[in-house]
């Protein structure tokens, strides 16, 4: 018999208690129009849930995050366990973001809260957030309507998201792999190498890795299919193996952290590639101590 985890004993019922403002929630559930984001929000024809998505509780709620339930509950209890508090843990997010980017894509939006934190920031950016619930982009899309931002809202695939090469010049993550197993994870990766310009910055907010493989209890906090492989990966080497560079994780109010990686920029011909022997017609050689290069 699986032992129940502490969300199950211990959160899940003070959460219900003293934190989840019922009343709120029935507002909240009844001003969004869940039949018409179903349809907006369904997979294209050919891709299917997945079963490490569609056959898992997340946060101990049945059906995971293809409920209203999920989608009307995750905001308030995600204010209340990304210590010391939530806007300050997804600033830390914006706060690394290089430059000004104009094409941002969120992997994993959820219900869009740092989505539109995105494009608050970065007005003028077109801002795209993919998700595979219907449920939490439909929320997403509520909220980004309540605060008239122009927002591209998509269904689909982290690892697999039918959108084209080098389309975006910024993309991120927030609370999205500890989601998902490892080898998911790291198709993530590689989807987002293929997605970024060159020289596009991936960033990463999850749970600090090191502190997870430190302190296990805070693996049962939650029921959370994934955390404990989670934990045990590196997605410093996660994002090397997929090809990034300029490869960093950061410690962030200990229990979470903060990776990056940029997508290397194409390699320029040197400048003696392009002399051409006037004698033959050919492109001269140069030698640089015991190397020949054409």
């Amino acid at each position: 018999m699986v032992p129940d985890t502490l969300w199950d004993t211990l959160l899940k019922p003070f959460f219900q208690t003293f934190l989840l403002d019922r009343g709120e929630l029935e507002q909240l559930q009844a001003a969004v129009d869940w039949q018409a984001g179903e349809a907006r929000y369904a997979l294209a024809p050919g891709v299917a849930y997945p079963a490490y998505y569609q056959c898992q509780n997340f946060h101990g709620i049945e059906g995971g995050y293809l409920t209203q339930t999920a989608a009307v509950t995750y905001d308030p209890i995600t204010r209340h366990v990304l210590p010391p508090n939530e806007d300050w843990v997804r600033q830390g997010l914006m706060e690394r973001i290089g430059g000004s980017p104009r094409q941002i894509l969120d992997l994993g939006c959820g219900t869009g809260t740092q989505t539109l934190a995105l494009k608050k920031a970065f007005p003028s950016a077109t801002v795209t957030g993919l998700d595979l619930s219907p449920f939490m982009l439909s929320l997403a899309e509520y909220k980004a309507h309540q605060e008239n931002l122009a927002i591209h809202w998509r269904s689909g695939l982290a690892e697999a998201t039918g959108l084209p090469d080098q389309q975006f010049d910024l993309i991120t993550a927030a609370l999205l792999f500890h989601e998902t197993p490892p080898t998911i994870s790291q198709a993530i990766l590689r989807e987002a190498l293929r997605l970024l310009t060159p020289g596009g910055q991936l960033l990463v907010l999850d749970g600090n890795q090191d502190s997870l493989r430190q302190q296990q209890w805070l693996t049962r906090v939650f029921e959370e299919p994934y955390i404990q492989d989670y934990a045990q990966g590196d997605l410093r080497v996660w994002l090397q193996n997929a090809g990034f560079e300029a490869v960093q994780t950061e410690s962030h109010w200990w229990v979470h952290q903060i990776s990056q990686g940029r997508k290397p920029l194409p390699v320029q011909s040197p400048p003696w590639r392009s002399r051409r022997d006037p004698q033959r017609g050919a492109p001269a050689t140069e030698t640089i101590g015991s190397t020949i290069f054409a």
